[in-house]
């Protein structure tokens, strides 16, 4: 199913855009000219009445961007897990004893040492999507990776190794 998304200039404020949702609520983002952001919710027995308009920070605008792109990157995954045969998505935190606490994404060598990869890293609310190999892992952090079974087991115990000489 395609969204719509209508955009509608609003002379000396800015634009807003909105959209219909699936269940038949109308909601837009109003961007306005000096930056700042509202998230509006239409009342639903009139669409052109605002029920609710919640204006956004910067960090606040960018978290919501974050977990609503988190979360669709996560359903895709999914998606293509149930496509693709023997392709899985999991979780793996990572303990505070694990030799990778405060080293590089890259040190840990997973994608080359399991054929695993690592999608994104939650960490305190905020996802990290596509890491580079200079991405720093902190403990607590969870990594989203895909692959096989085999492979997923094999970040675990990667992410998990507390032997600095390992």
């Amino acid at each position: 199913m395609r969204v719509r998304v209508e955009q509608t200039a609003l002379p000396g404020i800015g634009v807003r855009h909105d959209l219909m949702t699936e269940s038949g609520r109308r909601l837009g983002v109003v961007s306005h000219r000096n930056g700042r952001r509202d998230l509006v919710l239409y009342d639903p027995d009139d669409p052109d009445s605002c029920q609710h308009d919640i204006p956004l920070t910067d960090d606040e605008a960018e978290a919501l961007a974050d977990i609503l792109g988190a979360s669709l990157m996560l359903g895709q995954l999914s998606g293509l897990r149930e496509q693709a045969a023997g392709l899985l998505t999991e979780q793996i935190a990572i303990p505070a004893g694990s030799k990778y606490v405060n080293k590089r994404l890259g040190d840990t060598k997973a994608r080359t040492r399991t054929s695993a990869s690592i999608v994104a890293v939650l960490r305190q609310g905020e996802v990290n999507v596509s890491p580079d190999p200079t991405f720093r892992f902190a403990a607590g952090d969870v990594v989203v990776v895909v692959g096989t079974r085999q492979g997923l087991d094999g970040v675990t115990a990667i992410l998990a190794d507390s032997d600095p000489d390992g």
